[in-house]
């Protein structure tokens, strides 16, 4: 059944990019478009996380987006020790969906990679810091995000965007 829907994603998303002036030739493969994107996603997090210990978004002691969300899983908060493990697995998680995501979308629609995958970056803090995370109270509203949050989410963002695109590009030319 797996085989079918993947199938049929395939067809539709290939009958899309053939309407379209600039899409990529007969190679097109969901599959490879998600595995190349799953393993850029994750060399992307690595980076996002090593540039935020550079330059962290909040200060000591405020929470994180994604240890308030493993509390609010658990329905309790959670001991320093589990809500680490709760939080990092949270964390890597999106970034490898987030990144199967773009490469399933990269693989149809090639403008998607623009600007080297900063536009990818800039569209996924938008949805998350701007948009998803203070609608579901887990951030503060963009108007009352520090200079210091909003700026280190951009610039971490942009690394984000720019590695995923960097390997997602790399390991798809060898699939």
């Amino acid at each position: 059944m797996t085989e079918n829907i993947v199938s049929f994603i395939e067809n539709k998303l290939a009958q899309t990019a053939e309407r379209q002036p600039h899409a990529q030739p007969s190679d097109r493969s969901l599959r490879k478009g998600l595995l190349a994107g799953l393993i850029a996603g994750l060399a992307a997090t690595a980076a996002k996380s090593a540039a935020e210990h550079i330059y962290p978004p909040r200060t000591a002691g405020q929470p994180e987006p994604p240890a308030e969300l493993a509390n609010r899983l658990a329905g309790h908060e959670l001991a320093r020790s589990p809500k680490a493990a709760a939080s990092e697995s949270i964390h890597w998680a999106f970034g490898a969906a987030a990144g199967a995501a773009y490469g399933a979308l990269a693989e149809f629609y090639p403008p998607a990679t623009g600007r080297e995958g900063i536009n990818f970056g800039m569209t996924l803090m938008a949805f998350t810091h701007e948009g998803a995370l203070p609608a579901l109270g887990l951030a503060a509203a963009p108007a009352d995000q520090t200079t210091r949050e909003k700026s280190s989410e951009l610039v971490t963002h942009a690394v984000f965007g720019l590695v995923a695109e960097f390997v997602r590009r790399t390991v798809r030319k060898r699939l």
